[in-house]
């Protein structure tokens, strides 16, 4: 195998599928990039055995081939490179050479026969979105869903085709975040895809904001097909809870605020917050919104700020962290927060088709 390819297009390929590789693969293979030249490009695939992406590199190829070498040292090299353009041969033995400019690199491979093949994906449910929106529905939604593998089907992100809308939702059991847009599909392609969140993490690092996406969804596996980019991964199994039932039907106070201003004042206040105190304050009174923290051994913090709010007095507590994580993925420049009571839940919602129901806590 030989071939030239620009430096700074490989860098990208291998920096788009490197994510995949584990740090302590079950087989030593799975450390591996798999480099398959056929004029004229130079294609990348990783793999984990549940998530596997391919990325097409330009190259100008003299000699087809195919070979697999360690991805993260790869990447590591690539990276430091001076020179435009590098130069890649290998050898019978899988031996490779790195030639940049003045610099020269060798590395051992491993056979390409013994790299797992590319899964084999159905293109009968396929759906196609902006690229964009794809990528702002699953940063508004993916960081609720649970780490916790006790609960396993919550692992990931909820995409549901249905009714002529796309739905997405991710929930951990003490909030729940939910984006949804219209799109147009046969009524006999609905399907509901759980992606597993590192699924989900490595197509946010593909996803640009332009173009569009190919989502192709089977019974068991899901593939994102972004340009010269296919990530194809394994479905969780089965149920998601019913979502719906935990949105509140109605509210009785609503406020909007400034969701960059509220953020800033509900991390300087968290910093007082504890491990053994994780607990956030919202007072609202007339016009006004305090919030406030404290914690036996770590102090007290308290920071107000104007609102249109004119109903009764009212605090309510929230873990600090789960209400701004939001505010962070969100764009608009305005949030509504909506509630009833001390003990009901929280929702935060903007002027885009996004919901976020927030448990409270109880305090003292």
């Amino acid at each position: 195998m030989k071939l030239v390819a620009a430096k700074d297009a490989l860098l990208n390929g291998l920096q788009l599928t490197h994510g995949v590789v584990d740090v302590r693969p079950t087989l030593p293979i799975l450390s591996n990039v798999l480099l398959s030249a056929t004029e004229p490009s130079l294609w990348l695939t990783t793999t984990d055995l549940e998530v596997t992406i391919r990325a097409r590199v330009e190259a100008s190829v003299t000699k087809r081939g195919a070979t697999t070498l360690a991805a993260r040292r790869l990447l590591g090299i690539v990276r430091e490179l001076a020179a435009e353009q590098v130069e890649i041969e290998v050898d019978e033995k899988h031996a490779a050479t790195l030639t940049c400019g003045a610099a020269f690199f060798k590395l051992t491979g491993l056979s390409e026969e013994e790299f797992p093949p590319l899964p084999p994906y159905q293109q009968g449910n396929v759906f196609t979105m902006e690229q964009k929106a794809l990528k702002e529905m699953l940063q508004r939604t993916s960081y609720a869903a649970s780490a916790d593998e006790t609960r396993y089907i919550l692992n990931g992100t909820l995409m549901s085709f249905r009714g002529g809308k796309v739905t997405l939702v991710a929930t951990d059991g003490r909030r729940m975040a939910l984006s949804e847009q219209e799109l147009e599909f046969p009524k006999e392609n609905e399907i509901d895809l759980v992606v597993p969140t590192k699924a989900v993490n490595e197509v946010l690092r593909i996803l640009k904001d332009e173009g569009t996406v190919k989502v192709y969804g089977a019974k068991n596996q899901v593939a994102f097909e972004c340009g010269d980019v296919l990530l194809i991964s394994k479905l969780l199994e089965g149920t998601y809870p019913n979502f719906r039932q935990v949105i509140p039907t109605q509210c009785e106070q609503r406020v909007t605020v400034e969701r960059e201003s509220f953020l800033a004042v509900v991390r300087r206040v968290a910093v007082l917050t504890t491990d053994r105190s994780m607990a956030l304050r919202l007072r609202f009174a007339k016009n006004r919104l305090e919030i406030s923290a404290s914690s036996p051994d770590g102090g007290e913090a308290r920071e107000s700020m104007g609102v249109k709010y004119t109903g009764k007095e009212l605090t309510v507590a929230f873990n600090p962290e789960y209400l701004m994580e939001p505010l962070r993925n969100l764009t608009s420049d305005e949030v509504y927060l909506e509630f009833t009571d001390e003990l009901s839940p929280g929702v935060i919602k903007t002027d885009v088709p996004f919901i976020y129901v927030l448990m409270p806590i109880r305090v003292g």
